[in-house]
């Protein structure tokens, strides 16, 4: 990997796994996933029964969720999972198309050839995953083994990487995980994944670029389509 320090997506990886980072864990995992839905009032007497968990440790765990913008403390009303609203989605996949449309082109420019053939594994690790669903879902986990957290750490822009692959990341991942799987969409986002990672490969920043902005455009088309079709229904 490049010698830029990532900035860390939520704890160190050697920080021993204590109570709360264990909470914290399995509180961020069922919120990305959607086991507690968006909007979901913060009781801490359940949580602690759900998780197995005293109050201190959760309270410690809920609190690192706030700092990651997955729990939101609303005056007079107490805490509650986010709620991606449109408005919200919006200007998050917005910010996403110029940051990582940017992350792309230095990337293309700086990234070492050992890592882009490491990139290359990566895609057909993740093809290995599709075929296991099915090609139903494409959903990658955090970190290293995250395309998009690959190109924004090539991309050796500390600003970049503090808005793509900081605080804001999980909600990223909340907004990735709703494109992710529809039917189709799998296929689509690797094909389009090979297309950017060639085009780094060839050292082509102006279609790197290009091919990252026009992925994260088409995923916003789908997550809006998505909201306007539950807006109607409800």
């Amino acid at each position: 990997m490049s010698e830029t320090i990532p900035v860390s997506t939520t704890e160190d990886a050697l920080e021993p796994p204590t109570l709360a980072r264990r909470a914290f864990d399995s509180i961020k995992s069922d919120i990305i996933d959607g086991e507690l839905a968006q909007g979901t009032k913060i009781v801490e007497s359940d949580l602690a029964l759900k998780y197995g968990i005293s109050r201190g440790p959760l309270r410690e765990a809920i609190h690192r969720l706030e700092q990651i913008k997955l729990i939101v403390r609303i005056p007079h009303a107490g805490s509650r999972v986010v709620t991606l609203d449109a408005r919200m989605m919006q200007d998050i996949y917005e910010a996403r198309e110029a940051l990582e449309g940017m992350a792309a082109r230095l990337a293309a420019r700086l990234m070492p050839d050992s890592e882009i053939a490491s990139l290359s594994e990566l895609l057909d690790q993740h093809e290995a995953a599709i075929s296991e669903t099915e090609g139903k879902a494409y959903f990658q986990r955090e970190g290293d083994i995250d395309f998009h957290y690959r190109i924004a750490v090539a991309s050796q822009n500390q600003w970049i990487l503090e808005n793509l692959n900081g605080e804001l990341y999980q909600l990223i991942r909340m907004c990735r995980r709703q494109s992710g799987q529809i039917p189709s969409r799998a296929q689509t986002a690797l094909s389009q994944h090979r297309q950017i990672a060639a085009a780094i490969a060839q050292r082509d920043e102006e279609l790197a670029e290009l091919l990252m902005r026009r992925h994260i455009s088409g995923a916003w088309k789908i997550v809006r389509k998505i909201l306007e079709d539950q807006h109607e229904s409800n």
